[in-house]
Order: structure tokens, then sequence, then C-alpha cells
């Protein structure tokens, strides 16, 4: 007889579906939340303005997978700089070529 096992992801706010894992840390603290689109999207926008006025913590560890990031800055700086700046970018996979070419020439 053939199991299929099926686990279903629930967003940790209000119960729906989730769509992905949000990993972040405050205080010292990584906290990891299951959220749907909608309220990934919340949490960014939040986080957003505090984001573009800080700076990262170079310092800090992080579990990884042992990929190396390629040349660059990375994504999600690039993208919440570019919610700061009122642009519209995706909240997952890569940051488009005009995003990441404004980002450089405000910082360079």
């Amino acid at each position: 007889m053939a199991k299929r096992v099926q686990v279903i992801h629930t967003d940790d706010i209000d119960g729906s579906a989730a769509d992905e894992t949000v990993s972040f840390a405050l205080d010292g603290i990584a906290y990891s939340i299951d959220l749907s689109a909608a309220n990934a999207r919340k949490l960014r926008d939040a986080f957003a303005p505090f984001i573009a006025a800080g700076e990262r913590d170079r310092s800090a560890r992080r579990s990884g997978t042992g990929r190396r990031k390629s040349g660059g800055t990375a994504a999600t700086e690039i993208r919440a700089w570019a919610i700061a700046q009122g642009m519209q970018v995706s909240s997952r996979g890569r940051v488009s070529a005009e995003v990441r070419e404004a980002y450089e020439r405000a910082h360079s």
C-alpha cells in the first residue's frame, strides 16, 4: 500500500497557507516565522525604513548551506533600499539589473 504524506505550512499570524519562512534577528536573537506572501510583504515593509537607515552587522554569524555569494551587494540589502526609495521590487528571486544599477549609483 502506498502512502503519501503532505506537510502544509501555515501562516503563524493568521493561519492561512504559508508561502515562505522568513528569518530575521533582533537584539541578538534570531527568529523564523512562516508567513503568507501578504504577511511576508507586511513584515518587510515594516522593517524597510529601519533596514534602510541601519547598517548591516557583518560580524554576525549566519548559518547557511555553504553556498558562496556571488560578487556584489546582497539582494536583500538592495531590495530593502529599493523599497525605501518607493521602487517596485519582488519579495523573492533576482533583483532586476535596473534596480541593482540604481543602488550602485546611489552608493558610489
